[in-house]
């Protein structure tokens, strides 16, 4: 069968003028580090807390080691798509877990509802892959790995690059199909267009340069690299390859990186592949701590659980306009300033949970998004509870409609 593969969408979907700032030197320090500290200062707006950060942080670390948090918790969410272990380049789940995990990554953004009742875009689906015929109504982020799981469990391998590149085997009707609400719903998935347009450009790109596959990217990405290339290196691969992960914002007459879907993908193939223990050697990024140098993931659920612990402090007229729900347009003052200081504050955090530990283990930033992210769904459906530290008002997620979040 012949794939015909379509050229990527037009520029107004994103703009494929913008440079990068360049990291090919092993560790170099992350740009969204320093992009965001200079964001963080220049627009003034969210505050972090020291105090916060302090007693938060020793809170978070008490409660990953209690809990036993690792990134091999990844693997226990009953949606993920896992790849067999031991850890093997040729076994079909491999190939079908990255590219499960590039087309998530590629779409992980605006999953916020005006609605709060059972009438908000969700996706009818099993409660897991395994053992379960009974099946609920997901919402959120979880709305679209039900939506990519349900097409797969109905043979259509939405996953594929070579498939959704192509409009002839995957017209927009199909997408739209995919992606259609559980019963009840009035709300359709958020930007739909935007969504098909994506698929489209990183689908293109991947069968024009890669093998039609994420696979094939890592695969010259580590021949490039003499099988030692870092997660950071793989972030900038990534940016420089797909427009659309180019999460990058003009502020002040500066260019700000925020790369929060280049981040996340990197981050959820570290975890996914995560090996299991006596095993030390990650089979694709043998030069750890690689995983150490990316940041958090700066989304608006992270923000909101920061603020819930006091490491993030927001002003009177922010707050007004979470409650009012207010959007905040992409690029603004106030957004990115929510985004900025969430970067900045997790480092802070990690720096203090680094010297608690006070042993040779590495904290990481994605591990403490991992966990925070997790954390934030809990107390928003009143499942969990933060004791032993004094914490904010719950106040809602801020509201910008964007394809970069």
């Amino acid at each position: 069968m012949t794939h015909t593969a379509t050229p990527p969408p037009p520029a107004d979907v994103y703009d494929e003028k913008t440079t990068v700032i360049v990291v090919d030197v092993p560790g170099t320090a992350n740009p969204v580090v320093e992009s965001s500290e200079f964001a963080y200062r220049r627009t003034n707006i969210v505050g972090i807390n020291d105090s916060g950060v302090r007693l938060a942080a020793k809170h978070i670390l008490d409660k990953m080691r209690r809990e036993t948090y690792t990134p091999r918790t990844w693997r226990t969410h009953p949606l993920h798509l896992c790849p067999v272990e031991p850890y093997s380049p040729t076994a079909p789940s491999t190939k079908a877990c990255l590219d499960w995990i590039f087309l998530i990554s590629a779409l992980n953004f605006s999953f916020w509802s005006e609605k709060e009742d059972g009438s908000r875009y969700g996706v009818r689906w099993y409660e897991s892959w395994e053992g379960s015929e009974k099946t609920r109504i997901w919402t959120g982020y979880w709305s679209l790995v039900a939506a990519l799981d349900r097409a797969l469990q109905e043979s259509i391998p939405i996953t594929d690059p070579q498939f959704y590149a192509s409009e002839t085997l995957c017209p927009d009707s199909l997408i739209e199909h995919v992606f259609r609400p559980a019963e009840g719903c009035t709300e359709n998935v958020p930007l739909l267009a935007q969504r098909i347009a994506i698929m489209r450009e990183v689908g293109f790109i991947l069968c024009r340069a890669f093998g039609g596959s994420y696979q094939g990217l890592l695969d010259g990405f580590q021949r490039e690299h003499d099988g030692k290339g870092t997660a950071l290196q793989l972030v900038q691969k990534v940016v420089d390859t797909f427009p659309s992960f180019r999460d990058e914002v003009f502020f002040e007459g500066r260019r700000v990186c925020v790369w929060k879907r280049a981040q996340i993908l990197v981050a959820e193939t570290w975890a996914a592949f995560f090996p299991a223990p006596p095993i030390t050697s990650h089979p694709l990024f043998p030069k750890e701590p690689a995983i150490h140098q990316l940041t958090m993931f700066a989304d608006y659920r992270v923000p909101q659980i920061l603020h819930h612990l006091r490491i993030l402090t927001y002003p009177p007229s922010l707050i007004a306009k979470l409650h009012a729900g207010t959007l905040l347009a992409p690029g603004s003052a106030e957004e990115l300033s929510l985004r900025a200081a969430s970067v900045v504050a997790v480092e802070q955090v990690r720096k203090e949970m680094q010297l608690l530990a006070n042993d040779d283990t590495q904290v990481s930033s994605v591990l403490i998004d991992f966990y925070l992210w997790d954390l934030a769904k809990r107390v928003e459906r009143g499942e969990e509870r933060i004791e032993g530290i004094e914490t904010a008002e719950m106040v809602p997620t801020h509201r910008t409609r964007s394809i970069w979040y």
